[in-house]
């Protein structure tokens, strides 16, 4: 039995724990409203069943000896009236007062007298009439029917006779009844009450805890100079004091780390224009050279341009940190727009699929990135899928979705968030991870790029489970920019193109200017 006995108890146990976790797995909110609502009913019922128990006690005290009282008196009076003999039994019961509805019963010699046919001897309990009968005052409740009575028996030894009384006990009840209803009422509307007040001290409390979750998904989405209003209180400002100076150091670091990444890479884009004109000027000269110099230029140039796309790159990944991203947002229609990109982007001959809800849809988009976009894609799957196999644009309620797919080794589900992160390298078709000409952005500038239009992006398995599926998501909208009509915000940065129309010329001027002046830098050492 004992083995039996332990397994019982810790299947309790484990019930215990079961429901205390699922407890757990509630708000903090309604955890609190539950507390004040089981504390307020817990106390109205105590207090209820207090106020109940003593109520009871006193009423059915008093009854009791206003009953007993009433009898005995009444008791003397028939013993005074039978000893005289004046009158009859029954004339002596019929003339008795009751002012608590008592209904007399008398037996003398062996004979029962009653004022009513209702109440005599057969409703009196036989424990009571045996106890009288043998000499001893006794009371008793009982009931009789559904009502509730109290029987009260006095011997009479000198006029050989025994009294009973029967008092009804229903005004009691009633009254006791009416007191509980009216608890149990108030116990409700006290818990009620308790569930309010719960829910208001909740919401209060849990206010400032609400700001630091905005202020974190805040953060979380770019806007790094977020901060949560100061608090007077003792507990919950050290709270947020912690999170704001958090905060303030992540912004910090954030922003060194994206000025030095910004400030490496401008600093290194003048060395590599001059590096890449020069390059230019050898290439001119390629077939000049001896087969093993040729070799070197071949390579040089291969780590040239890795080098420059990478600085590039960061370049555009610092722009991000920094929050200096701006979408040029302009009205295209998808299905002409992913064609050109495409087509920019390899020439590979790649079928795309397009649907035919999704081939006039018009899309608010930077034409740039979103060019940019399919092409690290499509080169994502030639470097590590063995060739973009398939685009496949369609329209999915309010969004547009395009797809490039391949029928590589495909990625594996552990893997499929990490690959967007910076400088997560991948395992290409021949299974060698991290090797071919990658730096490990192409990925990342999707995501930075997707996000800053306000879509998603993400990995899943190819058709028939072969290879990967790169899928992203854009709004659309009704009409585009020449309907007279403003764009939807479709982004956290964006703006119109013409707003940046001064700025893009500007710097246009600028890189040629940088690029003139190393080419005539390079012809100089040449010379």
């Amino acid at each position: 039995m004992a083995p039996t006995e332990h397994l019982t108890v810790a299947q309790a146990r484990q019930r215990a724990v079961n429901r205390a976790k699922r407890f757990m797995r509630i708000g903090l909110r309604s955890r609190i409203t539950i507390a004040f609502a089981v504390g307020a009913m817990t106390l109205s019922a105590l207090l209820a069943l207090v106020t109940y128990g003593l109520v009871r006690e006193n009423l059915v005290n008093q009854r009791e000896k206003a009953a007993v009282d009433q009898a005995y008196y009444n008791a003397s009076i028939v013993r005074d009236q039978l000893r005289s003999e004046s009158q009859p039994e029954q004339a002596v019961l019929d003339g008795l007062a009751s002012p608590t509805g008592a209904n007399p019963v008398l037996l003398r010699n062996g004979q029962w007298f009653a004022v009513t046919v209702e109440r005599g001897r057969e409703q009196l309990p036989l424990s009571l009439r045996e106890t009288v009968a043998a000499g001893q005052a006794a009371r008793m409740r009982f009931r009789i029917g559904s009502h509730s009575q109290l029987g009260v028996g006095v011997p009479l030894p000198a006029v050989k006779a025994a009294y009973f009384e029967i008092t009804p006990f229903d005004d009691t009840e009633a009254a006791l009844s009416s007191l509980g209803i009216s608890l149990v009422a108030a116990a409700v509307v006290t818990t009620v009450a308790g569930a309010f007040l719960g829910a208001w001290a909740s919401r209060r409390v849990l206010r400032p805890l609400g700001h630091v979750s905005a202020a974190a998904v805040a953060i979380a989405g770019g806007r790094l100079d977020t901060r949560v209003a100061p608090l007077d209180d003792p507990d919950l400002g050290t709270l947020v004091n912690s999170f704001n100076e958090m905060a303030s150091a992540l912004q910090e670091r954030i922003e060194r780390d994206a000025r030095f990444a910004s400030d490496v890479s401008h600093e290194l884009r003048s060395p590599l224009t001059t590096l890449t004109t020069t390059i230019s000027i050898l290439e001119s000269r390629r077939d000049e050279l001896p087969e093993r110099p040729r070799a070197a230029l071949d390579l040089l140039v291969a780590d040239v341009q890795r080098f420059s796309t990478m600085v590039e790159d960061l370049l555009e990944i610092s722009r991000f940190d920094a929050g200096a991203a701006r979408l040029h947002l302009e009205s295209a229609r998808i299905s002409e727009l992913v064609l050109q990109a495409v087509a920019a982007s390899t020439d590979v001959d790649i079928p795309v699929a397009i649907s035919a809800d999704a081939a006039a849809s018009t899309v608010a988009v930077d034409k740039r990135r979103l060019v940019r976009v399919i092409a690290n894609l499509i080169s994502n799957a030639d470097r590590y899928g063995g060739g973009a196999t398939r685009v496949n644009v369609e329209l999915v309620e309010t969004d547009v979705r395009i797809a490039v797919e391949d029928e590589g080794p495909g990625v594996d589900e552990g893997d499929r968030e990490r690959i967007f992160e910076r400088f997560a390298r991948g395992t290409d078709a021949a299974g060698r991870r991290g090797s071919g000409d990658g730096v490990g952005l192409g990925l990342a500038l999707v995501r930075e790029h997707i996000n800053l239009h306000g879509g998603r992006v993400w990995v899943e398995d190819g058709a028939n489970g072969l290879g990967a599926r790169f899928v992203f998501e854009l709004p659309i909208v009704a009409r585009g920019p020449d309907d007279g009509e403003e764009l939807a915000d479709l982004g956290p940065a964006a703006v119109l193109a013409s707003d940046l129309a001064k700025e893009t010329a500007a710097e246009a001027a600028a890189d040629a200017a940088a690029a003139e002046t190393a080419t005539d830098d390079a012809t100089v050492n040449r010379t």
